[in-house]
């Protein structure tokens, strides 16, 4: 796991949160899915959470958590200054 990876999977749900999925790979498109708590993606992509879980792999899953806290922050940040 590095922060690189962090970045990537951070930067990638970020694009797909603000536009949607455009040219993200599945495992992208997988991995913002989680971050971003959506279900409907995995469906819409006709993955089960297990499924979408397997297929991320190991490295990525064990980045979702922090990945989702980054977001959420930012999230946060953006609403207290509006």
């Amino acid at each position: 796991m590095t922060d690189r990876e962090l970045q990537h999977i951070i930067t990638k749900a970020r694009d797909a949160k603000h536009g949607g999925f455009g040219v993200l790979s599945t495992g992208e498109k997988l991995a913002a899915a989680l971050v971003l708590n959506r279900p409907d993606w995995l469906g819409e992509m006709n993955y089960t959470l297990a499924e979408a879980i397997e297929r991320v792999g190991p490295q990525w899953l064990a980045l979702i958590p922090e990945a989702a806290r980054v977001l959420e922050y930012e999230d946060e940040h953006v609403a207290g200054k509006a």
